[in-house]
């Protein structure tokens, strides 16, 4: 097969699949690829996932960013173990239930893992689709694509059809003009230094290497004095990422 070689096209399992999108959310295939066979390595399976600890995923998937894509799929793999037998479900609305998944990352699942005719939108199909059918417009929401996309998707191979339709739109991300600029749903990535979402990355890398630490420990840790601290703290436990003993903070 021509295009991008990825480890999760070479070996393919539902489970693999549902790894890969997680990851692929918000970070590029390259860094996907360096931490992705780690990752498996340390969760070989879906009941391996389900039964880890969060301090134990979250390690892993260190590096990656946006660590609350890691609780999702831990989540996910235990309600999939709880709720569907340990098999990753074939639904896209069953999948698209799932913790942090939705409809986007539900159909590429159903493509890439059981090879199902689904028609979906990422950042490689839209950039595709606007440089051929969008040229010159602009604010062109991913309402007006995804039926071209149904329209134009291999019925009998869309697993293969979407590799190499995502693999000419990664090529095309390097033209003098990148046609996602173009797209209702383009957003320049707000600066992270100095973000709510660095402090909280410093905060769980400081619970992962040292658990049982006060708010004033990990404030002369991460040597921050913006005040945010209380509140990330607070909002890490609500999510289910921290546990508080006292005035102590691990992770769960």
């Amino acid at each position: 097969m021509n295009g991008r070689r990825m480890p999760w096209r070479t070996r393919r399992t539902p489970y693999r699949i549902l790894v890969s999108e997680m990851m692929l959310q918000q970070t590029g295939a390259e860094r996907v690829s360096r931490k992705y066979p780690e990752f498996l390595r340390a969760f070989p399976s879906l009941r391996a996932l389900a039964a880890a600890e969060v301090r134990q995923v979250l390690g892993a998937w260190k590096g990656l960013g946006y660590n609350r894509r890691a609780l999702y799929l831990k989540r996910a793999a235990e309600i999939i173990v709880a709720q569907h037998g340990g098999r990753v479900p074939r639904s896209r609305e069953a999948l698209a239930a799932l913790p942090g998944f939705g409809i986007p990352t539900a159909s590429a699942v159903c493509a890439f893992a059981f090879n199902q005719p689904v028609a979906f939108v990422e950042t490689n199909i839209r950039r595709v689709f606007l440089h051929f059918y969008f040229p010159g417009e602009t604010r062109v929401p991913d309402s007006r694509i995804l039926p071209l996309v149904e329209k134009a998707l291999d019925q009998r191979r869309p697993r293969e059809w979407y590799y190499a339709l995502m693999d000419y739109g990664a090529a095309l991300k390097g033209s003098a003009d990148n046609p996602n600029r173009r797209s209702a749903h383009y957003r320049k990535q707000a600066a992270f230094e100095g973000s709510a979402r660095q402090l909280r990355g410093m905060v769980l890398a400081a619970l992962l290497e040292t658990p049982g630490m006060t708010e004033a420990a990990l404030a002369a840790k991460i040597d921050t004095r913006n005040g945010r601290l209380r509140e990330v703290l607070r909002t890490l436990v609500s999510e289910g990422f921290l546990t508080r003993k006292g005035a102590r903070y691990s992770i769960r």
